[in-house]
């Protein structure tokens, strides 16, 4: 697992990969066509941030480089790497129960707030880390 030097790539999977910590300005990629829709990804040692047609869809603080992403209506996976721990929030159904699974532990139920977003904690520590976020 490493950055992703092109910001944002399509992989052979159809999945998508994102994401540079290792930046110390702020890059972006807008305009990244996928499976019908548009992403844009800005990324930097402080922050990463992906956006769908416009629409939020994750955000870490610190930056992270997000490999292997992958969501449909019920469940999002992903692995995600960065220098220290992160905060990761992504976007989930507003008030709806999520099952959170880190490197494959179950660290419990969560709600997602009335935004419509999901907050947690990741530790890294340089190594990547599985996230696996199922709706219940």
């Amino acid at each position: 697992m490493a950055v992703v030097k092109e910001l944002l790539k399509a992989e052979a999977n159809g999945n998508i990969s994102f994401g540079n910590y290792e930046l110390d300005e702020k890059a972006k990629l807008p305009d990244f066509e996928h499976k019908g829709d548009l992403y844009k990804v800005k990324t930097f040692k402080e922050i990463t941030k992906l956006e769908r047609n416009g629409m939020f869809v994750y955000e870490s603080v610190p930056g992270t480089a997000v490999n292997d992403f992958n969501e449909n209506d019920d469940e999002m996976s992903f692995t995600v790497e960065g220098p220290e721990d992160a905060q990761v929030t992504v976007e989930a159904e507003d008030g709806a129960e999520y099952k959170v699974l880190i490197d494959d532990l179950n660290v419990g139920k969560m709600r997602a707030n009335l935004g419509g977003k999901l907050v947690l904690s990741v530790e890294l520590g340089g190594k990547p880390v599985s996230v696996k976020i199922k709706k219940l």
